[in-house]
C-alpha cells in the first residue's frame, strides 16, 4: 500500500521536492536536512562558543587600539604582546589534551579553560602597563589552550566520519556569530560611557560566566565513546607524542605550521587598514565585523564541502583567498578604497571559514578516538606556535621596514608555504576516502585510523569526484 501510494500522493511522502522537479530537494531542505544530521552536543558546544566569543572579541576589538594608541606601544612592542596573545596557548594545549583523554574528562578540561578566561577579565580592569597585562592575556589564552582541544574533540567524537566538516562548520558558525556581536557591543559601550575601555571589561566578564554556566549546566559529562574506545594504558603523553608517527597526521601538522609562519594576525591586518583608510578610533571595533560575518556564512557551506571534495583541498584553497586580500593591501590606494577594504574583510573571513574547523575535521579524521584531543592538540599547538612566531617577525619587520615592506615578506612567504604544503599533503587523504565511502554501518570503522605501522606508509591520493 505504502508503495502504491507514494506513487500517486508524492508530496506528502517527500514535502521538499520540487513539483514535477523529479525529486530534487529544495534549497530550505537540503540545509534542514544537513543540520538535523548535527549532533545536540555540537549545537550546545556552539552556544558556550557563541557567549564566549561575543565577551572576547568585546575585549580583542579594542585591544590593538588601547595598546597602541592609549598606551603608545610600538609596533614591535605590539608585535610581541600580540605574540603571547595568540601563542602562549601553544605551550599548554598538548596538556590540556593529554588531561582531557585520560578518563574522557572533556567536559572538566573546557570548562577549566572558560572559567580561567573569564577570571581575566576583570583582571585587565585593575592593570595599566604593558608587563601586567602581558601577564594578564598570557593567563587568558592558557584557558584558551586549555579549552580548544577538549571541546573539538567532544565536536568530533559526537559526529559521523561523513559529517566531520559539517558539523565543525556548524560550531564555527555559532562561534563566529558571538565574534560578530563582540565587535558591535564594544563599538556602542564606548559611544555610550565616559571610561569606555573599563565599561567593555566589566561587560565581557559578566558575559563570559554566563557561557561557563551554560557549559556547566548543558554539555554531558563524558564523551560516550572515550571509556570504551581503548584501555587506559594507551592514554599516555609518550602515546600522543607518537601519533607524530602516523604519516598523515605528521604532514598535517607540518603543513599547519609552516603556513601559520606566514599567516599575520587579525590585529595587524586591521591596523593595516585603519591606517590606510584613516579612520577614527572608534570605528576601529567595527572592522572584525566583515570578516566575522563572511565566516558566520560561510563555515558550513565550505565544511560541507569538505565532507564531499577534500578537506585538504579546501583548506588550501583558504590560504590562497589569504594570499589575494594581501596583495589588495598591497595595491595602491584608489578613490574607492572602500570596497577594496571590504573585499579584503571578506576574504580574511572566507579564509577561517575554510581553515578553521576543516582543519580539525581532517585532524579527527586520522586521530584515533582515545587520543582526540591529543591529537587535535599537536596540530593546534604547531599552528599557534607558528602565528606567535609570525607575530613576533611581522612586528619586527614592520618597526626596521615599514608596514607596506613587511607585508609584502609575509606574501612571499604564504605563496611559498602553500607550494611546499600543496606537495607534502595529497589533495585527498586514504582517511578521507574511506569516510566517504562508508556506509551508515561501516561508519565507525572508517573514523579509527589503522593501529599498525601501516600508518606510516604513504598515503594515495584520489581524484576529485
Amino acid at each position: 500500500m505504502y508503495v502504491a501510494d507514494s506513487r500517486t500522493t508524492p508530496a506528502p511522502a517527500d514535502p521538499g521536492t520540487r513539483p514535477g522537479g523529479r525529486g530534487r530537494a529544495l534549497p530550505h531542505t537540503k540545509v534542514a536536512t544537513a543540520l538535523r544530521a548535527v549532533p545536540r552536543t555540537v549545537f550546545v558546544l556552539g552556544t558556550v562558543s557563541l557567549i564566549t566569543d561575543i565577551s572576547s572579541e568585546m575585549v580583542t576589538a579594542v585591544l590593538p587600539l588601547y595598546l597602541v594608541a592609549t598606551l603608545g606601544l610600538s609596533p614591535l612592542g605590539f608585535g610581541l604582546l600580540d605574540g603571547v596573545y595568540n601563542g602562549v596557548s601553544a605551550l599548554v594545549r598538548l596538556a590540556g589534551g593529554h588531561l582531557a583523554d585520560r578518563g574522557g574528562r572533556h567536559k572538566a578540561a573546557a570548562a577549566a579553560g572558560y572559567g580561567l578566561s573569564a577570571l581575566c577579565k576583570p583582571a585587565l580592569l585593575l592593570v595599566h602597563s604593558v608587563p601586567l597585562i602581558s601577564v594578564v592575556l598570557a593567563a587568558d589564552r592558557t584557558g584558551k589552550g586549555l579549552r580548544t582541544a577538549p571541546r573539538d574533540a567532544m565536536i568530533s567524537l559526537a559526529s559521523t566520519p561523513q559529517t566531520q566538516g559539517r558539523s565543525f562548520g556548524v560550531h564555527r558558525a555559532m562561534d563566529t556569530a558571538g565574534a560578530l556581536l563582540g565587535p558591535v557591543a564594544a563599538f556602542a559601550i564606548l559611544r555610550v560611557t565616559a571610561g569606555g575601555y573599563d565599561a567593555v571589561f566589566t561587560v565581557s566578564f559578566c558575559v563570559a560566566v554566563t557561557g561557563v554556566l551554560v557549559l556547566l549546566l548543558f554539555v554531558p559529562g563524558r564523551t560516550p565513546t572515550a571509556g570504551t574506545s581503548a584501555p587506559a594504558a594507551r592514554v599516555s603523553l609518550a602515546a600522543a607524542v607518537g601519533l607524530l608517527r602516523r604519516a598523515e597526521l605528521r604532514r598535517l601538522t607540518l603543513c599547519a605550521l609552516l603556513l601559520g609562519l606566514a599567516t599575520v594576525s587579525d590585529s595587524f591586518l586591521y591596523l593595516l587598514l585603519q591606517r590606510r583608510l584613516d579612520l577614527a578610533q572608534e570605528w576601529f571595533p567595527l572592522l572584525p565585523i566583515a570578516t566575522a560575518g563572511s565566516f558566520l556564512l560561510l563555515a558550513v557551506p565550505l565544511g560541507q564541502a569538505a565532507d564531499r571534495w577534500g578537506r585538504w583541498r579546501i583548506f588550501l584553497a583558504g590560504h590562497v583567498g589569504l594570499l589575494v586580500a594581501y596583495g589588495l593591501v598591497l595595491a595602491p590606494v584608489h578613490a574607492q578604497v572602500l570596497p577594496v577594504v571590504a573585499v579584503v574583510l571578506v576574504l580574511h573571513g572566507a579564509f577561517y571559514a575554510a581553515t578553521d574547523g576543516v582543519l580539525m575535521a581532517a585532524a579527527a579524521g586520522v586521530t584515533p578516538p582515545e587520543l582526540r584531543s591529543s591529537g587535535l592538540a599537536l596540530v593546534q599547538t604547531g599552528q599557534a606556535g607558528a602565528r606567535f612566531a609570525c607575530s613576533v617577525l611581522f612586528g619586527a619587520a614592520w618597526t626596521a621596514w615599514g608596514e607596506r615592506t613587511a607585508l609584502s615578506a609575509a606574501a612571499v612567504a604564504l605563496a611559498a608555504c602553500a607550494g611546499v604544503c600543496a606537495l607534502l599533503q595529497p589533495l585527498r587523504t586514504t582517511t578521507e576516502v574511506a569516510a566517504t565511502e562508508a556506509g551508515p554501518t561501516d561508519a565507525s570503522a572508517a573514523a579509527a585510523p589503522p593501529t599498525t605501522d601501516s600508518a606510516d606508509s604513504a598515503p594515495t591520493t584520489e581524484a576529485a569526484e
